[in-house]
């Protein structure tokens, strides 16, 4: 049961069988469990799927990040609720990602928006993670049939689809936020399910907004610097590729070119 359906109750983390390395390497940012390198720069005789997730996650959560004020993130950070703040807006959908590079490209290392100047690792149990995704539609569905346009049929339709989450697969990016072929998702979580989302759906908030800009000045500095060495340097999260069943496949549409 998850949170975001009717009958759901609070109950104790479930540990889920996620597969686990020994002896992990490099501690990043949500201590993830495996040292096996899958960010979106690795090289690999196996092309990337067009759309994939990856992401920092353990044996019961998930992490994902966005951007927000300084005041909503101190706040977030140290009460670990992320309404902590009265800035805080339930009135706005809201966008999370799992993608480490992601985030730094629509942040520009938090430095792109004045409004946006902290970026917060959002852990989320793996079951409430995927609840959210069940509920979901794609950003670029069909649009609706020649001549039905505002009837009340669609009218009703439009308005269901404002209550769903919403899904977006945009072009991944590498940690120097470079364009990548592959997609990387975003996930949109609307106005009437952020109340829930935020008092329920989060187990643990991090402020990583320094890790962003230090990866910011090694990118510029440093012009030969690998991968290697920034999952060393703890500057870039061991990303890996979180597997879905093949119901969530379609709804996301992974398979879709």
């Amino acid at each position: 049961m998850s949170v975001y359906s009717p009958n759901y109750h609070l109950t104790a983390n479930k540990k889920r069988n996620r597969p686990q390395i020994a002896n992990p390497k490099v501690a990043s940012m949500a201590s993830p469990i495996a040292t096996t390198t899958t960010t979106p720069t690795t090289t690999s005789k196996t092309p990337t799927p067009h759309r994939q997730i990856r992401a920092t996650y353990d044996t019961t959560a998930i992490t994902v990040y966005q951007a927000y004020s300084s005041s909503i993130a101190s706040a977030a950070v140290k009460y670990q609720k992320l309404s902590a703040s009265p800035d805080f807006s339930f009135t706005r959908m809201t966008w999370i990602k799992p993608s480490w590079s992601w985030m730094m490209y629509r942040s520009g290392y938090s430095y792109k928006d004045a409004r946006q100047t902290n970026i917060l690792a959002l852990k989320m149990r793996h079951e409430d993670f995927e609840a959210l995704l069940k509920t979901a539609v794609l950003a670029h569905g069909p649009a609706p049939t020649k001549g039905q346009e505002g009837d009340e049929e669609d009218k009703l339709e439009k308005r269901k689809r404002s209550e769903r989450v919403v899904v977006q697969w945009d072009p991944e990016r590498s940690f120097r936020i470079g364009k990548l072929e592959h997609r990387s998702i975003q996930i949109g979580i609307p106005r009437a399910l952020v109340e829930r989302w935020v008092e329920e759906g989060i187990v643990g908030i991090e402020d990583v907004t320094e890790r962003a800009r230090a990866l910011k000045k090694v990118v510029e500095e440093e012009k030969d610097v690998t991968n290697e060495e920034l999952l060393e340097r703890g500057l870039i999260p061991d990303e890996r590729v979180y597997e879905v069943p093949e119901r969530l496949r379609k709804i996301l549409g992974m398979d879709e070119v």
